[in-house]
């Protein structure tokens, strides 16, 4: 399993020079964290006003890391993708709707997505967020709530409200079971991720019996997570499901602790990169050395990681090809990483999300939050898309 993840003509084989040259302009105004701060404050306000941005948000920071606007705009994607063995993990991106009839319609999307996934070969999984089904001060009532099966006691219209949601999920988890799709459920901030976990569990029961359908996501900056990993594989074993997870170090590091901080209490986070990357690594060898009843995807950009999970693999004599072990890394970001995982006969997603321009800005001020905050990320994809225009000018030449 010797791979290297400098191998930038593998990585970047699917874009031309243009898109190239878009990439650095962009990553380059990423490495000003002043300026991305400043950026993601303004843009959705500038969105609201209907000046005319809509064009500029498309060609840069949209085209670079979403899919389109609509599904049929991800074909586009999803076959290119194809051509270099990289398959799909399709997310409806559009977040923060608050009514009963936005949760429905986005309910409505997710089934779509399952059945548009369920008509093309290279798209294994679907994502969804509970929130976007769900009222998000409701997840927040359950959360703090006594650990009933209900989650709440006697007020009968959160009742009602909660049986909707857990019938909202069970349709796309049905729909994905009967259609061949896997759905991972995303996390969210540690003050509504208890009743997430409780609902995908108990999804996993029903339509994990025979394979994995179901997945949960554990972000491993959380110092308890480890733990919860384990305690959720040992619940699968005791009730007879097998366990669908993926990793991921996390999303909300700065908000979890800026509220911890302001509301008093412990930061749910871990206090060094350094624990959170002992965490993970020992997240993904627990399930290696579990895989048979474990569902496995390693969502992460981080290379030393992939570079142990294989070490493992090859240690525990797990095939690349094994039906219960997959990477992935966010469209737009990691190239190297996923394509040389490709190229060497891994089984690799990109993270593609889709919807209204207007509607994923959420999604993709996170991403530039991301490539800004973690440390060496906007440099090192910079460098790498730098070297890679290097090499077809000398090459060229």
């Amino acid at each position: 399993m010797k791979i290297s993840f400098d191998n930038t003509e593998v990585a970047f084989a699917y874009k031309s020079d243009k898109e190239l040259k878009k990439a650095r302009f962009l990553f380059s105004t990423m490495a000003f964290p002043w300026f991305v701060k400043l950026g993601t404050r303004l843009t959705p306000f500038i969105m609201k006003t209907g000046l005319p941005v809509h064009g500029i948000i498309r060609n840069t920071i949209f085209k670079q890391f979403v899919g389109g606007e609509s599904l049929q705009e991800t074909a586009q994607v999803a076959d290119l993708l194809s051509k270099f063995g990289v398959q799909i993990i399709l997310d409806y991106g559009v977040e923060g709707k608050q009514t009963e009839e936005g949760f429905d319609e986005t309910t409505e999307e997710f089934l779509k997505v399952v059945e548009y996934a369920s008509s093309r070969n290279n798209i294994p999984f679907i994502s969804i967020k509970v929130s976007g089904m769900a009222r998000q001060q409701l997840l927040e009532t359950l959360n703090g709530a006594p650990r009933l099966r209900s989650g709440i006691h006697d007020h009968e219209e959160e009742e009602r409200e909660w049986d909707m949601v857990r019938e909202r999920m069970y349709a796309i988890c049905e729909l994905a079971k009967e259609k061949g799709v896997g759905v991972l459920v995303d996390a969210e901030e540690s003050w509504m991720q208890d009743p997430i976990d409780r609902l995908t569990m108990e999804m996993m029961e029903i339509f994990n019996k025979d394979n994995v359908v179901v997945y949960n996501t554990i972000q491993l900056y959380r110092h308890d997570r480890l733990n919860f990993l384990k305690l959720s594989h040992s619940i699968a074993q005791q009730n007879g499901f097998k366990l669908g997870l993926k990793l991921v170090r996390g999303a909300y590091m700065e908000k979890e602790r800026e509220r911890a901080q302001k509301m008093g209490y412990p930061s749910p986070i871990h206090k060094n990169k350094e624990a959170v990357d002992n965490d993970f690594n020992a997240g993904v060898s627990y399930c290696l050395e579990n895989i048979n009843s474990i569902g496995l995807i390693v969502a992460s950009h981080n290379e030393e990681s992939h570079l142990l999970a294989m070490e493992a693999m090859e240690n525990l004599g797990i095939k690349p090809t094994h039906p219960h072990i997959h990477f992935s890394q966010l469209y737009g970001m990691s190239d190297t990483i996923t394509f040389n995982l490709a190229k060497s006969g891994f089984q690799v997603s990109k993270y593609l999300p889709f919807g209204p321009i207007r509607e994923v800005i959420p999604y993709l001020m996170r991403r530039a939050q991301e490539n800004s905050s973690v440390a060496g990320q906007t440099g090192r994809e910079l460098g790498l898309i730098t070297q890679e225009l290097q090499r077809r000018k000398f090459t060229n030449n």
